[in-house]
């Protein structure tokens, strides 16, 4: 039987349908959001997803991170761990359990602070800003030392007391900064600048402390920035970092040139006990001492000795002007002496230059030169008569054959206006100009006329 209560107009659903319009309406209605909580009942399975509670101190609520995203994740989440994530409300069909769908997860609190450090420090490692092999060495007496870090804190007391009670002499000069909040690292940057420009009173700078007292890895941040890691890196003078306390580490500490544990140790580090100097310099003054009074009786010793070998003046006089005869004598002797020596010399010299004058030696050159120049000339006059005998034998011979001898016996020769001489009648025709040579001149004829062989007078007319 129908229960009355029902209308046929009603729509009646299945659980499956219920969870999937819930669903629907979740995720069409709320975007991507922000939620922060503390990680719980984290779970792993061998898919890969990742499945938790995110809670508060009032609630909780259930999150999926499939696959696809955790991948991009850099850290491992682990139970207690405050994170911060985004993603999407929505619905578990199977189960009708509300749940938020995680797209990204970024830690929060301490951990994103240590996980950022330690992605700094490799980095930094990586560039090699923390090798031992770019430190500078720390002065081992320092004149004047640098303070940066903040007028009123606890760190410069403790640096100020401990090297006025180690060695006051060192010059103390704070460059006073904030060391905690946003402008902090801005601040000891433009402060390590102006150490290093050594300008005014900070011109005789020796070495500088970087740092402060202890607190929690949120207040000592402004030392883990890279700029400020950087900035030590390139200062000219030595830096030493002296940060929080003794279990505290920042990016300064790795970068300086030097660390120490706390301010107090960073101030024993740069400063000698002066006690120790004391000492030292009693030591040095007793062994000074002593090696002035051993001196002295040595000079006395000495003084006593020459006081015995010193004589009178009288006495020393006489004996220097017998020293100077006695060399006067040897002087002369030798003077003597070595004259002699030179005139033997002399003399059997000259002897020698007699013996081989050059005088009979001139006497036979110039004979040859004589009897040489004689035959010469003897030759010159042979030599010239039989030349022109045999020119003459080649002028005969020449005038023999040549054709001006030829030209006076009656002969001529006819040549072209070119030249050419002519052998032929048929090197020339009528109307041209030819020349003929004669012995005592030439002739310009012009061509009337040529016949082959014999040429009889009548064929010719004379020659214009």
């Amino acid at each position: 039987m129908k229960d009355p209560s029902y209308q046929d107009s009603d729509v009646i659903l299945s659980v499956s349908d219920l969870n999937r319009e819930a669903r629907y309406l979740l995720e069409d209605n709320f975007p991507a959001i922000l939620v922060e909580g503390e990680i719980s009942n984290i779970a792993t399975p061998a898919s890969g997803h990742w499945y938790l509670t995110l809670k508060d101190q009032q609630a909780q609520v259930r999150c999926a991170m499939f696959r696809n995203r955790n991948m991009r994740v850099r850290f491992r989440p682990t139970d207690g761990m405050q994170v911060l994530v985004k993603g999407k409300v929505s619905l578990y069909e199977g189960r009708g359990d509300f749940q938020l769908i995680i797209d990204q997860m970024e830690e929060r609190g301490d951990g994103a602070l240590l996980r950022a450090f330690d992605q700094l420090k490799d980095k930094l490692f990586r560039e090699g800003l923390f090798d031992d092999a770019s430190k500078q060495p720390l002065p081992r007496l320092p004149r004047h030392i640098g303070v940066i870090t903040s007028a009123t804190g606890a760190a410069v007391r403790d640096i100020i007391s401990t090297l006025h009670r180690r060695f006051p002499a060192i010059r103390i000069t704070v460059l006073p900064v904030t060391v905690q909040g946003n402008t902090a690292a801005r601040e000891m940057i433009n402060a390590l600048q102006l150490a290093n420009g050594r300008q005014g009173c900070l011109e005789d700078l020796d070495v500088i402390i970087i740092g402060r007292g202890g607190g929690s890895l949120e207040d000592l941040w402004s030392f883990n920035d890279e700029n400020l890691a950087r900035a030590i890196h390139a200062s000219d003078l030595p830096v030493v970092s002296a940060v929080g306390h003794e279990v505290d580490f920042t990016i300064a500490d790795f970068v300086a040139d030097a660390r120490a544990a706390t301010p107090t140790a960073a101030a024993e580090l740069l400063s000698p006990d002066q006690s120790e100097y004391r000492q030292l310099f009693q030591a040095y003054e007793n062994q000074f001492a002593a090696q002035m009074l051993d001196n002295i009786r040595q000079k006395q010793n000495t003084l006593q000795w020459l006081r015995k070998q010193l004589k009178h003046p009288g006495r020393k006089l006489q004996e220097q002007a017998q020293r100077l005869d006695d060399t006067e004598l040897r002087l002369r002797r030798s003077l003597k002496h070595y004259l002699q020596n030179l005139s033997a010399r002399v003399n059997t010299l000259h002897v020698g230059i007699r013996s081989h004058s050059p005088q009979r030696l001139i006497r036979e050159y110039r004979q040859n030169s004589q009897n040489l120049f004689q035959r010469l000339n003897r030759a010159m006059r042979h030599t010239l008569h039989d030349r022109k005998q045999r020119l003459a034998g080649h002028s005969h011979a020449l005038n023999t054959v040549s054709p001006l001898n030829t030209l006076s016996r009656g002969y001529a020769i006819t040549t072209t206006r070119s030249g050419e001489v002519i052998t032929s009648y048929q090197a020339v025709k009528p109307g041209d100009t030819i020349l003929t040579r004669l012995h005592d001149g030439e002739l310009v004829s012009t061509v009337e006329q040529t016949h082959p062989g014999q040429q009889t007078d009548s064929s010719e007319k004379p020659l214009k």
